[in-house]
């Protein structure tokens, strides 16, 4: 683990500079106290790095699941009278957590690591635009300056009457002029540090935009405050508790409250954030061995026992929950990460920086963050990503489309069970409409009909209807060498035309091996033939001879 120390150093103080801010952002958005995202990055970073077969996957809290983590905690938190409480909800929601990485490690002793395999790209591309799009609509308030509901999260429908897009017009109302010059300049400084020249420049390579927006936040911060009528608010500032003022250092890490671990909503929310993370890591890891330039290959079911046991942890110590992210992974890879090293230093120094400077990280303010979450945001609902899925056809950009609408008007879960639905509707009707190829040849009054792969009771209608317009006296070919599975009601329905066939002067050949159940059936109908008609024991050897 040590080979590649020279590389492994310098990348791990990257990944650490770009975690930092992020984590405070994601808890932000996430509606939980800002230091569980803190708590989540020194888990994933240590902890996951130590356990996961990954050599340069980094881990920490995940964008992916902020929706999925405001939801559940406004749930736990909500008495039956409709009244919030964080210190009710986040406890009860620090056991779902534990809960969840238990079942991870479960899901990988049953051998679960291709579960990301059974889900769409169509569906997951929609999930990650959505949870893009999400973020920026969240997020536009606090660039603003407008923070009353300072959590970020607040489902489609808010705690404040208002909605996602009627929040919007409400933060017009309510302008910082401070918060937005920090807004305006951070995204100028990220997108100057995305272009290709600022790349070629090794120290911007070391020093990333991240780092410089959340510092100069502070001195804007700082200095713009300094005149009449500018001002900040405690609100509008990043909040990590003093070790200090909550009695030492580990009475910053909150216990989580088991008092009801085996109630259904626990069961249920651990249950979710298992499966969303255990399928955001995975296509991570995917996404991460591509980018990967010595091409290591990630064992995806030792990585879900290290996703688990780092939940179950964070959980137990006050943490968000965790997954691998692609974001820190691949900044650990374009700065010249080697061994998972990188992301245990990186995980060291997040611990080292909340012990000696929690002073310094309560003077960022939210603005700065909020401009780092809608860069990210974009990046995770590119334009050019909606090009390339229209591209792509009907069948993948319906199933994309609906699946982001459904996330934003609704939730995650509800958005990706309609957008999955919606993808195997359109599996079922590309079958449906495509069971068959119909070609005529009218000078030699011939018809071939080949059939598909497979050919299901969905398509008896269709095929009857071609059938039934074959001209009488017509020599048809029915090709069945591609199919592994023809449904017994569309057998029936070729056996009927074949005998309706006897008595039009139409002639009808069947090439390829039927499955077991065709086979069967004609074995069926042959003994009802029996030594009868000529012409349909020649159908019999017609349907045998291959």
């Amino acid at each position: 683990m040590f080979k590649h120390l020279a590389k492994d150093l310098p990348a791990g103080l990257v990944v650490f500079l770009v975690a930092v801010p992020l984590c405070l952002g994601i808890a932000l958005a996430s509606g939980a106290p800002l230091f569980s995202g803190i708590i989540a990055g020194i888990v994933g970073g240590i902890l996951v790095g130590f356990i996961s077969g990954s050599k340069i996957g980094v881990s920490g809290p995940a964008a992916g699941l902020a929706v999925i983590v405001y939801d559940a905690i406004r749930q736990l938190g909500t008495n039956s009278e409709g009244v919030f409480s964080m210190e009710v909800g986040f406890p009860l929601f620090l056991s779902a957590v534990v809960v969840a990485g238990f079942i991870q490690m479960l899901l990988a002793f049953g051998r679960a690591g291709i579960i990301g395999y059974f889900f769409p790209n169509s569906v997951i591309s929609g999930m990650l635009s959505a949870i893009g799009i999400i973020i920026i609509l969240k997020q536009i308030p606090h660039a603003l300056g407008h923070d009353v509901i300072a959590e970020g999260f607040d489902g489609f429908n808010q705690a404040d009457g208002e909605n996602t897009f009627t929040e919007l017009w409400v933060a017009m109302q309510d302008i910082n002029p401070v918060a937005v010059i920090i807004t305006l300049i951070s995204l100028l400084i990220l997108i100057l540090w995305e272009q290709k020249f600022m790349k070629n420049i090794k120290v911007f390579q070391l020093i990333q935009g991240p780092l410089v927006v959340v510092v100069l936040g502070i001195i804007l911060g700082k200095f713009l405050t300094g005149f009449d009528g500018f001002t900040l608010s405690g609100d509008e500032m990043v909040a990590i508790p003093l070790a200090s003022e909550e009695g030492g250092f580990l009475n910053l890490f909150p216990s989580p409250d088991f008092s009801q671990v085996f109630s259904l909503p626990i069961l249920t929310i651990g249950f979710t954030i298992a499966i969303v993370a255990s399928l955001e890591t995975l296509l991570c890891v995917e996404a991460t061995d591509k980018l990967d330039p010595d091409k290591n290959v990630t064992p995806t079911n030792r990585e879900l026992i290290a996703q688990g046991a780092g939940n179950v942890v964070s959980g137990f110590i006050g943490g968000l929950p965790i997954t691998q992210v692609i974001v820190r992974s691949s900044a650990n890879i374009q700065s010249g990460g080697k061994t998972k090293l990188s992301t245990i230093i990186h995980g060291l120094l997040i611990l080292i920086s909340v012990m000696l400077l929690p002073d310094v990280l309560n003077l960022i303010p939210l603005s700065s963050l909020a401009a780092i979450l809608l860069l990210v945001g974009y990046k995770l609902a590119k334009p050019s990503l909606f090009k390339e899925m229209a591209s792509k056809g009907k069948q993948q950009f319906v199933p994309f489309a609906i699946t982001i609408v459904s996330i934003v008007f609704t939730d995650l879960l509800i958005g990706i069970g309609i957008g999955l639905a919606v993808g195997i509707f359109m599996i079922l009707f590309k079958n449906y409409s495509t069971p068959f190829s119909f070609k005529s040849k009218n000078a030699d009054n011939k018809v071939i009909i080949s059939l598909s792969e497979n050919v299901t009771f969905l398509n008896k209608a269709a095929i009857k209807q071609a059938l039934n317009t074959i001209p009488e006296g017509s020599e048809v070919w029915i090709d069945a060498s591609k199919s592994s599975y023809i449904h017994p009601d569309v057998i029936e329905i070729i056996e009927d035309f074949r005998v309706h066939s006897l008595s039009t002067g139409t002639t009808v050949t069947i090439e390829g091996s039927f499955d077991e159940d065709m086979q069967n059936h004609l074995v069926n109908f042959e003994k009802e033939v029996g030594n009868g008609d000529a012409g349909k024991q020649s159908y019999i050897a017609s349907i045998w001879k291959n």
